[in-house]
């Protein structure tokens, strides 16, 4: 592994491992990432920093923010000192600690997730998700605001 991606904005700063096969520069027209060796390896890896470094300079000048939406009957959530507590339908009540740096904000039916690292807030909206993924039948669950839940028909009277 090579040097460190350092990326500073107006709401923070975000760092990144490097990759011995990647180069990237900073020039007065922008970011160029380049491979440093020719091979498939190395040009797949090309892009997905590319990607990286685009994410993180969008990550600290504008941040970014998922949407989970709570459907079910007893089904909710609250927040208190950086921990999520939710009732999902279980004999006990889940409790999920909130990552540093991520910006949690609990309404009604909807958590709001953001922060500036966007794998971060990604990965934790669909750690919140997994506990209750929503069901076709009713559509009970947690999902995110922009899902759409494809709904089954469910058994017919004979």
């Amino acid at each position: 592994m090579s040097g460190v991606i350092n990326v500073k904005g107006p709401k923070g700063d975000l760092s990144r491992q490097g990759h011995h096969l990647i180069n990237i520069e900073v020039t007065p027209e922008g970011v160029v990432v380049t491979p440093k060796k020719d091979g498939i390896e190395a040009r797949t890896l090309t892009g997905t920093y590319a990607s990286h470094v685009r994410n993180m300079i969008a990550g600290v000048n504008s941040g970014f923010a998922k949407k989970l939406l709570i459907e079910g009957v007893g089904y909710k959530w609250e927040v208190t000192n950086g921990v999520i507590t939710l009732a999902l339908g279980f004999s006990h009540p889940v409790k999920v600690s909130v990552p540093a740096g991520l910006t949690v904000a609990a309404e009604k039916g909807a958590l709001n997730i953001s922060g500036i690292d966007k794998e971060v807030v990604g990965q934790f909206a669909a750690n919140i998700r997994k506990l209750k993924k929503p069901e076709p039948y009713k559509g009970k669950g947690i999902r995110y605001s922009d899902e759409v839940v494809r709904r089954k028909q469910g058994k017919k009277a004979a």
